[in-house]
């Protein structure tokens, strides 16, 4: 009989690439920790951004130029949802809703998800996108 894991450890390097104050090594993110970092930064990532691999990212910051509309934020919702279905095989995506509150120039997103391999509740990403010029 198969063995089958219940659980499963998840870690990356901090992007603030702080050394930890023992080991004088790059401080370490772990589990849902981990994975939040890695949904927002696909969410963020524009394609074409990343050496070796110019398929990761989306196009969401792209359209954020755009006059916000149900057409926009559907078409966020969708790149978004492809985004981390394709480069996120730890999550099992669960929900996304883009949205604008009136008179302010920023898209709110809320992302909820399953992290795989972990007996965790459904954990929720919540973050806003504005326009800015590189």
């Amino acid at each position: 009989m198969p063995v089958i894991r219940q659980s499963r450890r998840f870690k990356d390097i901090s992007l603030s690439f702080r050394r930890h104050p023992v080991t004088n090594d790059v401080v370490a993110i772990t589990n849902e920790d981990a994975i939040k970092r890695s949904v927002r930064n696909l969410v963020e990532t524009i394609n074409n951004e990343r050496p070796f691999n110019s398929l990761i990212g989306s196009e969401v910051r792209r359209s954020l130029f755009e006059p916000a509309d149900n057409d926009i934020l559907t078409r966020l919702e969708i790149e978004i949802e492809t985004s981390i279905k394709n480069f996120e095989p730890r999550v099992t995506l669960t929900e996304v809703v883009a949205s604008h509150p009136p008179d302010t120039n920023e898209i709110t997103v809320e992302i909820k998800y399953d992290i795989i391999g972990l007996a965790l509740e459904t954990q929720e990403l919540t973050f806003i996108l504005q326009p800015t010029r590189e």
